[in-house]
Order: structure tokens, then sequence, then C-alpha cells
């Protein structure tokens, strides 16, 4: 369990769907990501068969795979997992606002919530820390919200 948990409970919510899209960059840690997001899926509620898993090459293709996805119009939310390392060029911020705008774009729209599990860090340990170590386990914490969301847009219909 993460150590920002909110106060309430995990709503319960049948028969949705969620489309995990998982970045190949950085695969040791976004495969993580993907894989607490997929327990948590399924330790509340979700069928295997609800949860659809994609792979991208790298974190800039997200948003185009989490585009396709809500163009399906069969899944109920999508988590996207990427992790971008600073290093010595700007191609760091240009991954990070390229992705962040594409997901908010999406987020926009309004037709189903897109949870942002892009990693932006300035170290490949702080990355490790983020699945599963002090800074508790950011795939948890994103099928977490995407269960949250889907039954805030449920509500909202």
């Amino acid at each position: 369990m993460s150590t920002n948990t909110p106060a309430t409970p995990i709503p319960v919510v049948e028969n949705a769907r969620v489309a995990i899209i998982t970045a190949e960059w950085n695969g040791h840690i976004t495969n993580e990501l993907a894989d607490g997001a997929y327990r948590t899926l399924t330790a509340n509620g979700f069928s295997k068969e609800n949860i659809e898993t994609y792979h991208v090459p790298g974190a800039v293709e997200l948003t185009f795979a989490a585009r396709c996805a809500i163009d399906r119009r069969n899944v109920d939310a999508v988590i996207v997992f990427g992790a971008v390392v600073r290093g010595d060029t700007p191609h760091f911020d240009y991954v990070c606002q390229s992705v962040t705008q594409g997901i908010s774009i999406l987020n926009s729209e309004g037709k189903i919530p897109v949870i942002f599990g892009l990693l932006t860090v300035d170290t490949e340990q702080q990355a490790i820390d983020r699945i599963g170590g002090p800074a508790g386990h950011k795939g948890i914490e994103a099928a977490e919200t995407a269960i949250r969301m889907i039954a805030f847009n449920r509500s909202c219909r």
C-alpha cells in the first residue's frame, strides 16, 4: 500500500475495462509499474480478461497508444507507464513535455480518464524508489487512481 493513500476506500466498479500501456524503454522500471497496476486491479475485482496490456517503444509513443485505446471505445480507463531519467542533453525535457501535454489533451477531451504514470526522475535510483521503495509504488497508485476515476466518470453520466 502506498504512503499517500487517500482516506476514502477504493470504490467497487463492476464490468470495467482498463488498458495498461507500457513503454519498453527503461523496461526494468516500467514493467514493474505495470505489474503493480495489474496486481492491484485484479485484487480489486477486475477479471484478467478486462485488463488489456500493450507495449510501445518509448514514452513519446504513449500518447498515440492511449488515443488508439480510447478510439476503440472498449475501455473505461487507460493507464500509461514510462520512465524518463534525466541525462546530459535537453532530450529529457522534450520527452517529458511531449507526454505531459499529450496526456493532458486526451484528458481534457473528457472521453475516458487517462492516468499519468510517467516517472520523470533525475536518477535511476529515484525511479527504483518509486516501484516499491521509500517513495511508494506508483504502479499501484495509478491503478487505484484509475478505479477512482472510473467510478467518478460513471457518476457524471
